[in-house]
């Protein structure tokens, strides 16, 4: 596992030459430190990035307060089993704790007043299948969401389609686009996509991650045929759950990950591009990641290239937000857009915690990490 980990760190660190990782206190940043920076310490954008610590600290004093808050959370993955270890047996699972864990959330943000929690997928895990506890499960957890006054929006990860078909999902507490009250949802082809506006000015857009996949479709529609077409021509496996390769990111094409339609992706260029007409600060989320320098390639959608392009050709975007990859990852792309994967709960101890409070002012985000998750401010482009 430390090798793993080892390993993870110096991928990252070719990635975060630009970061914009910062410490911070729940009302601002108390302390700047950029982490896992490759530059040089002579190097202009470290010199010009320390040299402003100070400024920004007593700017800081005066801030407003901010416009609103939301909490997040990630991988929860219940079960009412004991503790066991992930897919490839590297690292320990804490399936009954992550209740207790989701309950700490809810208490802090109930104390904190948040004003919505998006919960980025795997809600419940997939060993309740096959002990015909899914039902169950998912009442267990709804019911802790349940207990804080603000509203929760519900991605959907690969977890939730191995409890659940996708009509069911649709059907269910999990589907929580009717919270947008917008109408401004995509359900067409049963995609679970929608956004909404929490407080004038900004935007939040949910996008369906296995809206092409194996596991998100029925295997008699026509992307299940489409999808499974995609990942053999990828990988050759008998299971499709193994990378098709060791290293690279053609390790992302398994079946436990999955991509965006085309129909999905002109919807969202639909959505920013009025956001940017409005002049506003969107937040796009997703199960899967979508820069492969924010997580492991195993953990990437198939066709992040195509999400990308999307996302960089509008102002409005400041943040893609995901889950997926337990380890968590942070990176700033070159258009200024914060790419965040947060850690998981289902492999976080019992006696820590892996939820944030993020804060949002008008020229930027400052999330309060607890437990795994770091503190950061987030910098609008």
């Amino acid at each position: 596992m430390k090798c793993k980990f080892l390993k993870k760190l110096d991928k990252l660190s070719q990635c975060y030459r630009h970061t914009g990782h910062l410490l911070s206190s729940v009302h601002g940043p108390a302390l700047a430190i950029p982490i896992w920076r490759k530059a040089a310490k002579g190097d202009d954008t470290r010199d010009n990035f320390l040299s402003n610590v100070t400024a920004r600290r007593a700017a800081m004093e005066d801030r407003a307060p901010p416009v609103f808050a939301f909490g997040i959370i990630a991988d929860i993955q219940y079960a009412d089993i004991e503790d066991g270890l992930n897919y490839l047996r590297t690292r320990k699972r804490f399936y009954r704790s992550s209740l207790q864990l989701l309950r700490n959330a809810t208490r802090r943000w109930e104390e904190q007043r948040v004003r919505c929690v998006l919960q980025l997928g795997d809600i419940i895990d997939g060993f309740n299948k096959s002990r015909s506890a899914s039902e169950q499960a998912l009442d267990t957890v709804i019911g802790e969401f349940d207990k804080s006054s603000a509203d929760v929006h519900h991605v959907w990860g690969n977890h939730e389609f191995y409890n659940f078909s996708r009509e069911t999902l649709l059907a269910s507490p999990l589907n929580s686009a009717a919270k947008a009250g917008s109408g401004s949802d995509l359900l067409a082809d049963g995609i679970y996509a929608y956004e909404f506006s929490p407080a004038p000015g900004f935007r939040f857009v949910l996008l369906d991650a296995y809206d092409i996949s194996v596991i998100g479709r029925d295997e008699s529609s026509e992307k299940h045929k489409r999808s499974l077409k995609l990942l053999q021509e990828h990988n050759s496996n008998p299971d499709l759950n193994q990378p098709p390769v060791f290293n690279g990111l053609e390790q992302r094409f398994v079946k436990f990950n999955g991509g965006f339609s085309q129909e999905q992706l002109l919807w969202l260029d639909e959505v920013l591009t009025l956001a940017d007409q409005k002049q506003e600060r969107v937040t796009v989320c997703s199960h899967l990641p979508v820069h492969p320098c924010v997580t492991d390639p195993i953990c990437l959608a198939w066709n992040y290239d195509a999400m990308q392009s999307v996302l960089r050709s509008h102002k409005s975007v400041v943040c893609f937000m995901a889950g997926h990859d337990h380890d968590g990852g942070y990176y700033m792309d070159e258009s200024g857009v914060h790419h965040i994967t947060l850690e998981g709960v289902i492999e976080t101890c019992p006696d820590s915690n892996a939820f944030g409070t993020v804060y949002v002012y008008e020229d930027q985000m400052v999330l309060k990490g607890n437990g795994r998750i770091s503190d950061m401010v987030l910098k609008y482009p």
